[in-house]
C-alpha cells in the first residue's frame, strides 16, 4: 500500500510539473479574439512649415519629429499647442515660443550641415560623422549641458605647442 501511494504521488508530480510543457504543445485557439489593432492615425498634410521642406511627407515629417522629440528627451507638447478641448495637438499653430526655438535651431543644424560639415574631407569619416544633428549637443536634454573638458593627466608638464 505504501509502495502504491508513492508510486501514485511521484506520478503526480511528474504530472504537475509537466503540465506547463504540454500546454506549450497545443496549437493556439483560432477561435479566440485577436488583440484590437491600433488603428494607423491619421495625419492631415503638413502645413505651416518654415524651414523644413514644403513638400516633405507627413511619414517623412513624423519620423523626422521622432527624431527631435528623441534627442531633446521631449514629447510633442513640448513645442506644439494642444486644443484644451480635444487634447490633440495643433501642429500648425505658432503659440508657443519653444516651436519659434526650435525653428532657428533647426535652420542652424541645416546650415552647419551644408555649409561646414560638406567642407570636410576626411577619408576615414563615414557620413554620420560629418552630420550634427540635434543630439549632437542636446544628448536627450533639452538643454544643452555645458561642456566640461576632461582634466589631462599630465598637463602643467606638457609644453604648449605653438600653432603652424
Amino acid at each position: 500500500m505504501r509502495r502504491a501511494n508513492s508510486f501514485a504521488a511521484v506520478i503526480t508530480f511528474f504530472a504537475v510539473i509537466s503540465a506547463p510543457l504540454i500546454a506549450q504543445d497545443t496549437p493556439p485557439d483560432t477561435n479566440a479574439p485577436k488583440p484590437q489593432a491600433r488603428p494607423p492615425m491619421h495625419m492631415p498634410p503638413p502645413t505651416n512649415l518654415q524651414v523644413l521642406p514644403k513638400d516633405i511627407s507627413s511619414g517623412d515629417l513624423m519620423k523626422l519629429m521622432g527624431e527631435y522629440s528623441r534627442a531633446l528627451g521631449v514629447h510633442c507638447n513640448f513645442c506644439h499647442e494642444v486644443n484644451e478641448q480635444t487634447h490633440q495637438p495643433n501642429f500648425a499653430s505658432d503659440a508657443k515660443e519653444d516651436k519659434k526655438i526650435a525653428r532657428t535651431m533647426i535652420a542652424m543644424v541645416q546650415d552647419i550641415n551644408s555649409r561646414y560639415m560638406t567642407q570636410i574631407n576626411d577619408p576615414d569619416a563615414k557620413p554620420e560623422d560629418k552630420t550634427v544633428t540635434c543630439g549632437t549637443c542636446h544628448r536627450g536634454n533639452t538643454m544643452p549641458t555645458q561642456f566640461v573638458p576632461k582634466q589631462a593627466e599630465h598637463s602643467n608638464n606638457m609644453p604648449m605647442q605653438k600653432p603652424q
